[in-house]
C-alpha cells in the first residue's frame, strides 16, 4: 500500500523548486525599483538563458526544430506568468502572492482533466479544497479584507501557471525532448519579449544593473541561478515523469515557504488561523498526491486472469 508521505526523487526535486520559489517573492520585492518591473524580468531571463545556453554550448547540444517550436508556446505563457505575478508583487505583499500563487493545485487538476476528458476524482478534488482552505486561512491570518490589485493580478498568473503545466505535459509527452533545451528556449523567448517591453517603459537593462549594490548582486545571482534556472529545469523534467496534478499539488507547498520566508525575513505575523492554514497546506497536498500515485499505479492483473492470458 502507498504511504500518505511516501515521496520518490521527482517529488524531492518539485519540493526543493517549490522551496526555492516560496523565497522568490521576498527577492522580487526587494529587487523591484520604481517602475523596474520589466527591466528586472528582462534581466532575469536574459541571464537564466545565458547560463542554460553557455552549458547546452558545453555539451555541444544541438535544439531541434520540435523544441524550438515547443519552447516557444511555453516561453510565451511563462512570459504571461511573469508579468501578471511580478508586477502583482509590486501591488501586494510578498507573503500574500506567495499564497494565492498556490491556487494553481486547483486549477491544474481541473484543466487537465477537461483536456484529457476525464474525470477528477471527488477525493482529489477534496485534497485540493484542503488545501485551499489552508491557503485562503494563511492569506487572510484570520481576518476579511477585499483583494487588492496585487492580489488580483497574482491570481492570474495561477491561471496561466496551471495552463502553462498542463501544455507542457500534452505538448511533450511521449515526445523525445531535452528538458534543458526546451528550458533554454522558454528562457530566451522570455527575454525576448522582456527585453523588447523595456524599450517602452522602465529603465533599460544596463541602467537597472548599474543601480545595484552588493546585496542587491547576490539576491539577484540567487534569483537567477537558483529560482530561474534550477527551478524551470526541474519542472520541465518532473512534469514529463509524473503528472500535472502532482506537480501542482507538491508547488502548493509554496505558500509555506514564503511564509517563512516572511516571517523570519520580514518578521511578518502569523497568527493561529495562519498556523492552522499550513496544517491544511501540508494536509492536503500529501493527501493528493497519496491518491494521484495511486491513480498511476496501473491495476494488478489477477494470477488466474495472467496464466489464461496467451503470450504475444
Amino acid at each position: 500500500m502507498l504511504s500518505l508521505f511516501s515521496w520518490s526523487r521527482v517529488d524531492l526535486y518539485v519540493l526543493l523548486v517549490a522551496i526555492a520559489w516560496g523565497s522568490t517573492y521576498l527577492v522580487a520585492k526587494e529587487l523591484i525599483g520604481d517602475g523596474a518591473v520589466l527591466a528586472l524580468l528582462a534581466a532575469r531571463m536574459l541571464f537564466a538563458a545565458a547560463a542554460l545556453g553557455l552549458v547546452l554550448a558545453l555539451r555541444r547540444r544541438v535544439t531541434s526544430r520540435a523544441e524550438w517550436r515547443t519552447g516557444f508556446a511555453l516561453g510565451l505563457l511563462l512570459a504571461g506568468i511573469f508579468l501578471l505575478e511580478t508586477f502583482g508583487i509590486a501591488h501586494t505583499s510578498a507573503t500574500n502572492a506567495g499564497l494565492i500563487i498556490s491556487l494553481t493545485i486547483v486549477f491544474t487538476p481541473l484543466l487537465d482533466a477537461a483536456v484529457s476528458r476525464r474525470r477528477v476524482s471527488s477525493a482529489f478534488l477534496l485534497a485540493s479544497g484542503v488545501a485551499v482552505a489552508g491557503v485562503a486561512l494563511l492569506a487572510s491570518n484570520g481576518t476579511l479584507r477585499p483583494p487588492a490589485l496585487g492580489d488580483l493580478l497574482v491570481l492570474g498568473a495561477a491561471i496561466v501557471r496551471a495552463v502553462h503545466v498542463t501544455c507542457m505535459h500534452k505538448l511533450t509527452a511521449g515526445r523525445e525532448m531535452d528538458s534543458m533545451r526546451l528550458t533554454t528556449v522558454q528562457m530566451s523567448t522570455c527575454a525576448a519579449v522582456f527585453g523588447v517591453m523595456t524599450l517602452f517603459q522602465g529603465p533599460s537593462i544596463p541602467a537597472y544593473l548599474a543601480g545595484f549594490d552588493l546585496g542587491s548582486a547576490i539576491l539577484f545571482v540567487y534569483l537567477v541561478l537558483i529560482c530561474t534556472v534550477f527551478a524551470f529545469l526541474v519542472q520541465t523534467w518532473a512534469v514529463r515523469q509524473t503528472s500535472p496534478a502532482r506537480v501542482s499539488l507538491l508547488l502548493g507547498t509554496e505558500p509555506i515557504w514564503a511564509a517563512v520566508a516572511g516571517i523570519m525575513i520580514a518578521a511578518d505575523v502569523v497568527r493561529p488561523a495562519g498556523l492552522v492554514g499550513i496544517a491544511f497546506i501540508l494536509l492536503g497536498t500529501a493527501w493528493g498526491r497519496s491518491i494521484d500515485q495511486r491513480a498511476s499505479v496501473p491495476p494488478q492483473m489477477p494470477a488466474a486472469a495472467r496464466r489464461k492470458t496467451p503470450a504475444p
